[in-house]
């Protein structure tokens, strides 16, 4: 734990002047309220207070108590482009007692119980994320100063990704001086896409990080005249944008990965306690897709397909059917190293810690169930037949928020893992589903106005 007198020292070291108290919506979406460095014992002992009504899913009323956000010392970002201001990641306190809606507090208590049985959650995840131009007439296009990005396969490409170098340099330079150990960065397989990939850590870092990515991606990409969206599907002829997460489990006293098995006869090198890790995720993978891809949008990136028709690429990248299988990226979960896993299917517009939450709850229950998820699929998932994978019993990811939902209703594991805030999740994202579902859209008048 960091001690607040260290934390006064580096503020007045840094000449900070403002905190930002920072906590998320049901949605992910940062929020936050400002206060001078002189209140930080305030903002430490008490919180920054606000209604919690006017934030979406903390169940809340007009009539309720002020809810209360206390900063997290450990959890201090200095603003790269504010440089007079530090992040603090918060959790939500009402009448002193900490609140159970708060997401960030929901991971701690699911990261809590895996401690206790004797594991740490180690997470890193490749936030994936468009640059977009608004058109006078309110749609999008890619930000394109150059006018060159625009291959049909543009990933890793050198001449698409010049004019976007000041940007993504300014961006690995600014979280590597925060101690993130960016690594690599590149263009994606979308037009006006790119990739950050840092390394990783315990989930609730992991969490707080990619919060606060999305805020630095957006004020940074306006100083060149872009607008940074972690929207999962804003084109429909581009590949989405994915929040892969590579994970394992350690041992909470050495610090030593438990997912890791050299003598492994199913040849990838991982633990029996791993298989039993990915087979609960898999057992669960239906309902957790409402978590992990909790929006209409993240579903036209979930689509059974990979023909031109889903991306100018030729590919989706995005896996559809519940399966894992070794190094091979039409799987669900690939095994990426000895011991390493990574889920391809988890969506940009996820909240990381609901996502967190209930995927390692997903997970613990594999393990302590002994569930076995059978042998590694190793086809290429994209060229199976439909028919042919139905017939061989591999499930499918659902193929609208709706689907997914009805999924999550009926898991009492994932909706345990979620908290209190579950049944207010579902409701919600119900909502939105028969929100979309009700539109009349372009499409359908061209479709339509004057076919009958």
């Amino acid at each position: 734990m960091t001690d607040r007198n260290e934390v006064r020292s580096r503020l007045d070291e840094e000449g900070i002047e403002f905190l930002l108290v920072q906590f998320v919506d049901i949605h992910g979406t940062a929020k936050v309220k400002m206060v001078p460095v002189s209140s930080l014992d305030d903002a430490i002992d008490e919180g920054a207070g606000f209604a919690g009504a006017a934030v979406w899913g903390l169940g809340q009323g007009p009539h309720s108590h002020d809810m209360l956000a206390r900063v997290d010392l450990d959890s201090y970002t200095r603003l790269p482009w504010l440089p007079n201001t530090v992040r603090f990641a918060a959790d939500l306190f009402v009448d002193g007692q900490s609140y159970p809606f708060c997401a960030r507090t929901n991971l701690k208590r699911v990261l809590a119980d895996v401690r206790e049985r004797g594991y740490v959650f180690n997470v890193g995840m490749e936030p994936e994320h468009f640059l977009v131009t608004r058109k006078e007439d309110g749609s999008i296009e890619v930000w394109n100063p150059d006018d060159v990005d625009a291959l049909s396969k543009p990933c890793y490409d050198f001449r698409s990704m010049a004019p976007a170098m000041d940007y993504l340099q300014e961006l690995t330079t600014s979280l590597n001086e925060l101690g993130w150990g960016v690594y690599q960065t590149d263009h994606e397989d979308g037009n006006g896409q790119y990739e950050i990939n840092f390394d990783y850590a315990d989930a609730l870092t992991t969490a707080d990080r990619v919060t606060f990515f999305k805020m630095a991606t957006s004020q940074m990409a306006k100083k060149y005249g872009a607008i940074a969206t972690h929207m999962p599907k804003p084109f429909s002829d581009r590949t989405g944008s994915g929040l892969h997460v590579h994970f394992h489990l350690a041992d909470a006293q050495s610090g030593e990965g438990v997912f890791e098995d050299r003598n492994d006869s199913r040849g990838l090198e991982c633990s029996p306690l791993a298989y039993h890790f990915v087979g609960g995720v898999l057992k669960h993978a239906r309902a957790l897709c409402a978590v992990t891809s909790p929006t209409v949008n993240c579903y036209k990136r979930l689509k059974l397909g990979v023909g031109l028709y889903s991306s100018r690429s030729g590919y989706t990248w995005t896996p559809a059917f519940i399966t894992y299988g070794d190094n091979n990226r039409t799987q669900m979960i690939r095994t990426a190293g000895p011991g390493h896993f990574e889920d391809r299917t988890v969506s940009a517009g996820c909240n990381p810690y609901m996502a967190l939450a209930a995927y390692v709850a997903a997970g613990m229950d594999g393990i302590e169930n002994q569930l076995d998820p059978g042998d590694p699929n190793l086809e290429n998932m994209y060229e199976r037949p439909l028919v042919a994978v139905q017939e061989q019993g591999i499930r499918i990811l659902p193929q609208s928020l709706q689907e997914s939902l009805e999924e999550l209703r009926d898991d009492e594991v994932i909706k345990a893992a979620l908290g209190p805030v579950a049944d207010e999740f579902i409701e919600l994202k119900a909502a939105e589903w028969n929100t979309y579902d009700g539109q009349v859209t372009s499409w359908e008048l061209n479709e339509y106005l004057t076919r009958f």
